[in-house]
């Protein structure tokens, strides 16, 4: 980023309000509060904006659960990510919500907005919907022509009115943009995106009916049935947040666009391809990078409820200290990667990285200042004696923010950093200011110790973003303060004034054993177990095809006309097209589950489902060993 940038305007998500907190919450969080941090210690006018995500049909069903309206529910969860965020200390200047007046306002006008301007039209939708994600699935999307693609649960087929947005419109100026402007990051995460907009864009329901709880459309609409879709209302947080809709939109002038939105690997498309189309719409600016992270996993399993393994933020924080949690999060995992918390790694991190390298270095300066110099530290003879290992330093420092930080690899800026701390060990164990106190060369070892005086201000300041009190701590001892001022100077070579040192505990006390309490991790029981008279109320029945033909308009299903020995032939749509042609079906024997109930595909009732089986090579029918009576039972 230029030094010449004035203002710069960070987003977390906004955090859904179906759950409380947990550690991925906390490491986007972390990851836009260190930036934010590091952003005001440039002295650029920095604006940090989070908050949650309150509407939907997720957020009713689970409120009903609990016997609450969504409103109360809302506010009980909402509440819980901003008392751990101020309990974090997170610097944000704006934690936002859904529900607030404002940003209802704020949608309203964007949707009248692209209503007018024609990119919103009223029609019919009929489709795969996912309740989890809040979002409708192409039928070329379907894992086993029923699965969300992204969290792997059954979707509902509906079918409702609904307002479309064109997004098909703002195809080919997506991918100008993808291709052009490379917001992404990590940029190899680009690539699924370009695909995804390649493949060809559908226009996007943007309003619902099957449920009440979200912003309704603006009067002027006069169509009260239905609320916006979750998607449309959430993402429009990051333009209300700073007045847009509002009667003052001073701040929007002052920070819009965005510098960078963070997000989740799993909800990247929609920022990197319905929100620019929404802007595109209403003629603001597209942000400037959009930043994806990876997940987390604990002792290298999958985290969930039922195996008892899931990550309280707050717990490894009261147990290991909030800015030794913050450093091991952006430590040990490369951005966009997905990361494994284990507590051992951990207390890894927090002796070697922090005690070994970092507080064992102040410990030894302050011992040998004292030792040989009464406390007292000077500059003075530092580039007389040890100019190649300060430039060294100075050289790693200036690289830091333009090769990583801005580019989102956090892990490697601080490895970078810890070089720094690599060299002023080195230093101490090359030159032996004990020997240079014996030999008579007091005056180097003091520059010795002036030298990793400064390599030590100049992890401090650069560190600070990462774990502020810890480092104002360090600098302390050293003789100063962390601000813009001390920042600016370090940075551009100046070295510490005169100082005597002063004496503190160590920073990092040796974990010898590890602190938290182990989960009880639950014996999963087996899913899906039914018993034999539940499974004997599924009917199946040998059935003859008859006749098989192609759906108009579908990639995966044919019609077919199955006799199972009744009056007359059952239809049965099937999931099959890609392996099977129409005409090498006709009067082959199928398995039927034939007291299934039926189903709307594609406009067409469907009466009963074919048994198949699907693997790496391709889907096969189930079929009987010898043709079969129509309507034989299997047993």
């Amino acid at each position: 980023m230029s030094d010449k940038c004035k203002t710069y305007y960070l987003t977390t998500p906004i955090y859904y309000v179906n759950d409380v907190p947990h550690i991925g919450h906390a490491y986007t969080t972390i990851i836009a509060d260190t930036i934010a941090r590091y952003s005001r210690l440039k002295g650029i006018d920095t604006f940090f904006l989070t908050g949650t995500d309150e509407h939907g049909q997720k957020i009713e069903e689970a409120a009903r659960k609990r016997g609450k309206s969504p409103k109360e529910y809302a506010d009980e969860i909402s509440a819980k990510f901003k008392e751990l965020w101020d309990e974090f200390e997170i610097s944000y200047d704006k934690f936002i919500r859904t529900t607030d007046p404002e940003h209802i306002k704020g949608v309203q006008k964007a949707f009248l907005e692209m209503y007018k301007k024609g990119d919103i039209y009223k029609d019919y939708y009929e489709g795969h919907y996912c309740v989890s994600c809040e979002s409708f699935v192409a039928p070329s999307q379907l894992v086993n022509d029923e699965l969300c693609p992204d969290c792997g649960k059954p979707t509902r087929i509906i079918k409702e009115e609904s307002y479309f947005f064109r997004l098909s419109k703002y195809q080919d100026k997506l991918l100008d943009w993808l291709k052009n402007k490379k917001p992404i990051l990590p940029e190899a995460k680009a690539n699924e995106v370009i695909r995804f907009v390649e493949e060809g864009l559908k226009d996007l329901s943007i309003t619902r009916t099957s449920f009440e709880w979200g912003v309704k459309l603006p009067p002027e609409i006069n169509d009260p049935k239905h609320v916006v879709y979750v998607w449309l209302d959430a993402l429009f947080n990051y333009l209300t947040a700073l007045g847009y809709g509002s009667e003052d939109e001073s701040l929007v002038q002052k920070y819009w666009p965005a510098k960078l939105h963070i997000v989740g690997k799993d909800i990247l498309k929609f920022h990197a391809v319905y929100w620019p189309a929404f802007l595109m719409s209403i003629g603001y600016e597209l942000p400037k990078k959009i930043a994806a992270h990876g997940w987390w996993t604990r002792d290298g399993e999958k985290m969930s409820k039922s195996k008892g393994n899931v990550i309280n933020p707050k717990e490894v924080a009261d147990a290991y200290g909030i800015e030794n949690f913050r450093y091991f999060m952006l430590r040990e995992v490369p951005f966009g990667a997905d990361g494994d918390f284990s507590e051992k790694a951990l207390i890894d991190r927090i002796n070697n990285d922090l005690g070994n390298d970092l507080g064992n270095l102040l410990n030894r300066i302050i011992g040998m200042a004292y030792k040989y110099f009464g406390g007292n530290v000077t500059s003075k003879d530092v580039e007389k004696y040890f100019s190649a290992e300060l430039n060294e330093a100075r050289e790693i420092v200036q690289n830091l923010e333009e090769t990583y930080l801005w580019k989102m690899q956090i892990h490697k800026f601080l490895e970078e950093l810890w070089k720094v701390l690599s060299i002023g060990n080195k230093a101490i164990d090359t030159y032996k200011p004990w020997e240079l106190m014996k030999n008579g060369e007091e005056e180097k070892a003091a520059a010795l110790i002036g030298l990793i005086a400064n390599l030590l201000a100049m992890v401090a300041v650069n560190l600070h973003a990462v774990m502020p009190k810890t480092t104002q701590k360090i600098a302390k001892a050293l003789g100063f303060e962390i601000n813009e001022e001390s920042f600016k100077n370090i940075m551009q070579g100046k070295l510490l004034d005169d100082f005597t040192i002063e004496k503190i505990p160590p920073l990092f006390p040796k974990i010898e054993k590890p602190i938290m309490k182990k989960p009880e991790v639950k014996k999963e029981e087996p899913q899906n177990i039914i018993t034999i008279d539940e499974f004997f109320k599924v009917e199946l029945k040998v059935g003859k095809v008859v006749v098989a033909e192609e759906v108009k308009k579908s990639k995966k299903l044919l019609r077919l006309e199955v006799d199972l020995g009744e009056e007359k032939p059952r239809q049965i749509v099937a999931g099959i097209k890609e392996y099977y042609k129409p005409e090498d079906l006709v009067d082959t024997y199928v398995c039927v589950v034939s007291n299934l109930k039926p189903a709307k595909l594609m406009g067409m009732v469907s009466e009963g489902m074919l048994l198949a089986a699907k693997d790496d090579e391709g889907l096969a029918l189930i079929r009987p060993e010898k043709p079969k009576k129509v309507g034989t039972q299997i047993k």
